[in-house]
């Protein structure tokens, strides 16, 4: 969708915007208290839902961070995004949520009190599990609202990711907004029984994915990366104005992708940083014993760029240590990624962000 914020004193106001019985005014916005859950002690604990509504209509665009409890940088990026300036002249209406898990994110981990996966409990039930009522509720509430969604990840803990995009890219819809985002990796990934991406898209919401950085971390330049995409998506389905950052790089898609993984327990040292370009039977990392002994060697597969690596020395047999995506054009790939985390560590950068230290 081209972008299509131009003043025309003929454009139609925006009706009112309903969340929740709250009532949204055109151009303005508020602060809705969704009821999720409880404590023990029969504490509300409430998930706040940011929505800011445009003068005049257009899309439904939901943001949302911290599905998993412990995944930080999705919340600055969206406690940024909601400072922005272009918001100021939106059309259409942004749905800003910066913690759906709040379980989570109190107590600094991935999941709900009972162990479950919020993002594997969708589309939910009201008289399921804890996990099945809060995604019903946040379903029905929420994500039934918008028209598009991006929901922002990072790798779970102890593992990194590069910053991407997963997308189911047959929908073309979805394919455009992953192109949109502008990080140089797009992995076209399968919907994941009970996400919210899977719910999403079964009903006819583009959804994308963005994956970036390690749990319980702030990393400056996935943060930046992020407001960046989002503003981006809001600028291809014309929620903002022209913007004066360069375009996007046309990002390349990952033909498939796999998982490296420890051949003996024992002290993983790697070799490699996220984003290398790998070639096959490359050295990328090593294990040994704390006791001493002879070293294991571990190469590269396949040809590819890494996206993912695990960032805990100590490893068992059979766990994850890189995970490495493959591309018909690898070098050029390389290259771009060069060229945008120059672009994120020394560009342009927006009102508020710190240094990259």
């Amino acid at each position: 969708m081209k972008n299509s914020n131009t003043k025309n004193p003929k454009e139609p106001k925006a009706a009112p915007f309903q969340l929740n019985g709250i009532t949204v005014a055109p151009g303005t916005r508020a602060k809705v208290e969704l009821p999720l859950a409880q404590l023990y002690t029969q504490t509300p604990l409430n998930v706040p839902i940011h929505v800011i509504h445009g003068r005049h209509p257009g899309p439904v665009l939901m943001v949302s961070a911290a599905i998993h409890g412990d995944e930080l940088n999705g919340v600055e990026i969206i406690r940024r995004l909601l400072r922005h300036s272009s918001l100021r002249r939106l059309n259409g209406t942004l749905l800003a949520v910066p913690v759906v898990n709040v379980f989570g994110f109190i107590h600094k981990t991935r999941y709900l009190p009972d162990r479950r996966d919020l993002n594997r409990c969708f589309p939910g039930s009201e008289t399921g599990s804890l996990g099945a009522r809060m995604a019903w509720q946040f379903k029905t509430q929420v994500l039934d609202r918008a028209t598009h969604a991006v929901d922002l990840h990072t790798g779970a803990i102890h593992r990194a990711n590069l910053p991407q995009i997963r997308a189911d890219l047959s929908n073309h819809a979805t394919a455009e907004m992953a192109s949109a985002f502008g990080v140089p990796v797009v992995i076209n990934s399968v919907l994941g029984e009970g996400t919210l991406r899977e719910v999403a898209e079964a009903q006819g919401i583009p959804v994308i994915t963005y994956e970036a950085g390690e749990a319980l971390r702030f990393e400056e330049g996935c943060i930046r990366a992020g407001v960046r995409g989002v503003l981006n998506v809001m600028h291809h389905l014309g929620m903002t104005g022209p913007r004066k950052t360069r375009a996007p790089l046309e990002p390349h898609i990952a033909r498939s992708s796999s998982w490296v993984r420890a051949d003996r327990d024992g002290v993983f040292l790697p070799l490699v940083a996220l984003g290398a370009w790998l070639k096959k039977g490359q050295l990328i990392g090593r294990i040994s014993s704390p006791f001493g002994g002879e070293d294991v060697s571990i190469h590269s597969p396949c040809a590819g760029i890494l996206v993912g690596r695990n960032n805990l020395p100590l490893v068992n047999e059979g766990e994850a240590l890189y995970h490495i995506a493959r591309f018909d054009e690898v070098q050029e790939v390389a290259q771009n990624l060069e060229v945008f985390t120059s672009d994120i560590e020394h560009g342009p950068t927006l009102a508020g962000e710190p240094p990259i230290v």
